[in-house]
């Protein structure tokens, strides 16, 4: 991605959605933050109540529904913030733009955001924004990263410096689908992709009180299903465009999982909804002994 990370461990996006506590989140020991998601115009999401928790699997449904203050409100919030680590963005479109327009969206959040930021992530696949998916094709996004490119072309010419630009992407596409994405994703140069987002399957959790709750479902339930994601990928993209692994990580040992699939980098969330902080400096002490062990097998 052109940047350099203290550590491989990263705090997904949703956990800070309005770029309000990103000194706090940095010294809890994270190597980058991805804020967000944001949207153009503020929206205020799906109808409450929105976020449920089963506790016995160690998991989160939630159908926010990318609720925003609006990227220029989000860009303020983010301007007074010291940096002190590498800052991501999760960037999507409004729940009332039409897919067609859908490039424009996300054209508005990196204008606004590219002084601030050093990568954005493109959001094709929350399942909590109806018809968002559908971005996820080969075509469309293939014409989206076009757009993203030609635009960030323009940008770091007029601002002097480079953005990295990320996908991130569904748990929930068939093998043949995630050999099409990879295709586009070495056609179009994508700085890398981010596997995964939540996941509409309940396989595993079906019993629990909250189960049929609609919207994404996270935590340990996820684990199987993304790592699959990111090993399918990791052989479909040949080294050409790292992945960064999210999606169930509970343990230092399911974040050295990610990386043995094949990403370079690991994202959290729910972990440390039932894990708390500690999870981190875990996550990033288990990424660093599975690296030792992987330079000591390779001499």
């Amino acid at each position: 991605m052109g940047l350099d990370f203290a550590n491989p461990v990263g705090l997904a996006a949703g956990f800070d959605k309005q770029a309000e506590h990103v000194e706090a989140l940095a010294a809890l020991g994270f190597g980058f933050l991805e804020l967000g998601g944001v949207t153009p115009r503020p929206q205020p999401g799906n109808p409450r109540p929105r976020l449920f928790r089963i506790p016995r699997a160690r998991a989160i449904i939630n159908r926010y529904g990318l609720n925003s203050v609006g990227v220029d409100a989000f860009a303020s919030n983010l301007s007074r913030c010291e940096r002190n680590c590498v800052i991501g963005v999760n960037i999507g479109k409004n729940s009332d733009t039409p897919n067609e327009r859908a490039p424009e969206d996300y054209e508005r959040c990196l204008e606004a955001l590219y002084p601030h930021v050093d990568y954005v992530s493109l959001n094709v696949s929350s399942p909590n924004t109806a018809g968002l998916r559908e971005l996820q094709e080969a075509e469309a996004l293939s014409f989206l990263l076009k757009r993203i490119h030609a635009r960030r072309e323009a940008l770091r010419q007029s601002h002097g410096r480079h953005v990295a630009i990320a996908v991130k992407i569904s748990p929930d596409l068939e093998d043949a689908a995630l050999a099409q994405m990879a295709a586009v994703l070495r056609r179009e140069r994508a700085d890398a992709v981010i596997a995964t987002n939540t996941t509409l399957a309940r396989a595993g959790v079906e019993h629990l009180p909250g189960s049929a709750q609609a919207g994404g479902l996270s935590g340990a339930p996820l684990r199987a299903r993304a790592t699959r994601t990111v090993r399918i990928l990791a052989e479909n993209l040949g080294g050409e465009v790292p992945i960064i692994g999210v999606g169930g990580i509970l343990r230092g040992e399911d974040a050295a999982e990610k990386l043995d699939a094949g990403a370079t980098l690991v994202q959290l969330y729910t972990g440390l909804v039932y894990r708390g902080p500690g999870l981190i400096s875990e996550c990033v002490s288990a990424c660093r002994k599975r690296s030792r062990t992987a330079s000591s097998a390779s001499r």
